[in-house]
C-alpha cells in the first residue's frame, strides 16, 4: 500500500499574526465537485474566514475558493457557507469555548490528508495592538540576534 503524503493547499499566515492560537483541530471540508478541482489546484484564500457553530453544525465562511476554469456552467458560489466536518464531542468542547469564553475559531490551513481535503481550525483569541507590536518587536530581536551569531561564525 503506497501511503500519500500530506499537501498543505495555502496557509493563513496572517492568523497568527492576529490571534492567540490555543488549539488547534483538524476538520473536513464539504466541498462540491468544481470546488475540489480548484482547491487542489491551490486557488483558496482564508485571510477573512471564520468558523461558526449553529445548531450542532460547525460552518466555514467568508473563505475564498475561485471557480475553477473548465467547470462552465457547474461551477459553484466562491464565498459560500460550507459545512465542517468533526465528531459531536469536539464540536460541543467548541460550543463551550466559543460561546462563554469570548474565543473564535479560524482557519490556519488547508491541506489533503489520504486524498480529503481537510482544514486545520484553531481555537484563538483575537490580539489587542500592543500585543502584535511586541511581538513584531520580539522577532525583530531574534532576527538581529541570529544574523550577529552568524556574523561572528563567518570570522
Amino acid at each position: 500500500m503506497v501511503e500519500r503524503e500530506n499537501k498543505v493547499l495555502t496557509r493563513n499566515r496572517k492568523a497568527k499574526h492576529d490571534f492567540l492560537i490555543e488549539e488547534v483541530y483538524e476538520a473536513g471540508i464539504e466541498l462540491t465537485g468544481t470546488e475540489v478541482k480548484s482547491a487542489k489546484n491551490g486557488r483558496i484564500n482564508l485571510k477573512d474566514g471564520f468558523a461558526r457553530v449553529k445548531n450542532g453544525e460547525i460552518f466555514l465562511h467568508n473563505v475564498h475558493i475561485s471557480p475553477y476554469e473548465e467547470g462552465n456552467r457547474f461551477n459553484h458560489d466562491p464565498t459560500r457557507t460550507r459545512k465542517l466536518l468533526m465528531h459531536k464531542r469536539e464540536i460541543r468542547k467548541l460550543i463551550g469555548y466559543t460561546q462563554t469564553r469570548g474565543y473564535t475559531l479560524v482557519p490556519l490551513s488547508v491541506y489533503t490528508k489520504r486524498g480529503k481535503i481537510k482544514v486545520e481550525l484553531a481555537l484563538a483569541k483575537g490580539k489587542q495592538k500592543h500585543d502584535k507590536r511586541e511581538a513584531i518587536k520580539r522577532k525583530t530581536m531574534e532576527r538581529e540576534a541570529e544574523k550577529a551569531i552568524k556574523e561572528r561564525t563567518l570570522r
